[in-house]
């Protein structure tokens, strides 16, 4: 019987190549992927038709950001939650999240196995295979990072153009980037070197600095026992207000910190994040 793979999906490097990986080492294997919208903006454009290019026979494209705001960001923040004085846990908060809608999905179609695109030197590897245990013990997961042959992304990139993969990643530019409605992360490539002052090229979301408007502006942030409501007097959704106040806070520079993780695996990861709303 041929066996059924839900993949958690971004369409990035790791998850593209994942694709046609599983296919090759688990004898031809139906391959469903899900992707979370959880504010990632254009990065899920055609994401579905580049799954199905890759080898996938479906991909799931979930909203998932109303969700995402209303039970994930609003507790942390409310709970004052920072990692380091610094970190706003962007990343941390969506894994749950999308892993649960990934199980709920290889429910619905009855699928054989789960399997994700974490490192096996990173924490996402955690925060996924946690929310599986809690939702699908039964289930088995396949982490191709743990198996595979391939050990950097530029092993990645060159996978990748083996099997014909359209990726945007490349040896100049290799960043890791995770975005939602939150924030967005970067690491990887000049970032190795904690020496290296982060390029001008590399944010996304904020305006340097330097080139921020000197004329101040006033924001005022409506609340109602704890949660965010409103916005300089406009009551708005949840994903309204993080996405206007990602606009004001990110054309004045706001929200950008650079940090040297721990992660769980005892090695230290740095990372750069851009959450101006957040912040």
């Amino acid at each position: 019987m041929t066996q059924t793979i839900v993949l958690a999906y971004s369409g990035g490097l790791d998850t593209s190549i994942i694709v046609p990986w599983l296919k090759e080492h688990y004898d031809g294997a139906r391959i469903i992927c899900v992707a979370g919208d959880i504010g990632q903006g254009d990065e899920l454009q055609g994401v579905r038709e580049k799954a199905i290019a890759s080898g996938a026979e479906e991909c799931y494209i979930e909203d998932l950001r109303q969700e995402f705001v209303s039970d994930f960001i609003w507790p942390t923040l409310r709970a004052g939650a920072i990692y380091g004085r610094k970190y706003l846990l962007g990343t941390s908060m969506g894994r749950p999240l999308l892993a649960k809608r990934q199980v709920e999905v290889a429910r619905r179609i009855g699928a054989d196995a789960l399997a994700h695109g974490c490192t096996g030197k990173g924490n996402d590897q955690v925060r996924f295979e946690l929310t599986y245990a809690a939702f699908a013990p039964d289930l088995p997961v396949i982490a191709p990072w743990r198996e595979w042959e391939i050990r950097s992304r530029e092993d990645a990139i060159a996978y990748a153009k083996q099997h014909n993969v359209p990726v945007t990643a490349s040896r100049e530019k290799i960043y890791s980037r995770d975005r939602n409605i939150w924030h967005i992360s970067h690491e990887g490539g000049v970032l190795e070197d904690p020496g290296q002052s982060p390029p001008d090229d590399l944010f996304m979301l904020t305006t340097s600095p330097q080139l921020a408007p000197d004329k101040p502006e006033s924001v005022t942030i409506g609340f109602n026992q704890g949660t965010p409501v409103a916005v300089n007097g406009v009551f708005l959704d949840p994903v309204a207000i993080v996405a206007t106040l990602n606009e004001i806070g990110g054309r004045h520079g706001v929200g950008r910190i650079d940090i040297v993780e721990d992660r769980l695996v005892g090695m230290k990861s740095r990372g750069v994040y851009e959450t101006p709303g957040g912040t």
